[in-house]
């Protein structure tokens, strides 16, 4: 019997050593996984960066994975031969405006559609969201026939005025509001504050992680747009960095490190929002009253 459990003991205590090492494996494997899909995210990226720092990519001539001689020739040329300074300047005033008029009328119809009871509200709020189903290519030819009527064809209003209103941004701040405790506005209420008030100093401290959402989506959905801004803008001058990197391909087509230059400072606004953006969205869970 003595022998028995003596027998036993080092296998019932290699129990837990072998449980630590499945789980030790399981995170070493998990590990490599995301590492090698974040690799394979990232290395598009760093091939254009790459290409545009190499000069006379495309003419016969391969970039290296690390280049040994990288220069700002691309970038140069890019800027001294295009107005894309212009370019670069007008795709961030259309798309800060964009997102900042989306912002304002977005919260507020959320609000109303969240906070203030009316007679066929969810009616109202289902035929909004109906909207998010019409693809833009439908709407292209009406909306270029009523700003030409109105006289705002090639003008920055003609090109901001049908991104103003964003049914996805409306649903996305609504469902947000939602889950904000309706006692936060009765305890509001009764200190004598009104729907601004509420509004201002209760729901929007509260989604900031929705604001910082639809803040990417907005901007993203302006900064990248292409075919509304080339239909409705037509002066050089008033082009936007989409319709300006088509041209690079057709101008710059064996030149691929001037191209892949726009494509990198196309990227870096982008890529400074979104860094900024997380920031507050992670501020803003921390901060929120909801638990």
């Amino acid at each position: 019997m003595a022998e028995s459990l003596t027998t036993r003991m080092p296998v019932a205590s290699l129990a837990p050593v072998r449980r630590r090492r499945r789980v030790s494996v399981r995170f070493v494997v998990l590990h490599v996984v995301m590492i090698a899909g974040a690799l394979i995210m990232f290395f598009p990226f760093y091939w254009t960066l790459v290409t545009s720092l190499s000069p006379g990519a495309g003419l016969g001539v391969t970039p290296e994975v690390v280049p040994t001689d990288p220069s700002l020739a691309a970038y140069q040329q890019l800027f001294t031969e295009r107005p894309f300074a212009q370019v670069v300047l007008n795709s961030i005033l259309l798309a800060a405006i964009t997102t900042i008029v989306q912002l304002f009328t977005s919260a507020t119809a959320a609000y109303a559609f969240s906070r203030l009871a009316f007679r066929g509200r969810t009616a109202v709020f289902g035929v909004y969201l109906a909207t998010m189903m019409i693809p833009l290519q439908v709407l292209i030819v009406p909306l270029f026939a009523e700003l030409k009527a109105f006289g705002l064809i090639d003008t920055y209003l003609g090109a901001l005025l049908p991104t103003f209103a964003s049914a996805f941004g409306i649903f996305l701040l609504r469902q947000a509001m939602n889950q904000v405790p309706f006692e936060l506005d009765e305890a509001a209420t009764l200190d004598g504050a009104g729907h601004f008030r509420i509004f201002w100093t209760i729901m929007l401290p509260n989604i900031r992680p929705a604001i910082a959402t639809l803040v990417v989506f907005a901007f993203m959905g302006s900064w990248n747009s292409f075919l509304w801004p080339l239909v409705v803008l037509r002066s050089p001058e008033l082009q936007t960095l989409p319709i300006a990197l088509a041209g690079l391909q057709g101008q710059y087509t064996t030149q691929w490190d001037i191209v892949m230059a726009g494509s990198v400072v196309s990227i870096i606004p982008m890529l400074a929002l979104y860094l900024f953006a997380q920031k507050y969205v992670i501020q803003g869970v921390a901060n929120s009253g909801i638990k």
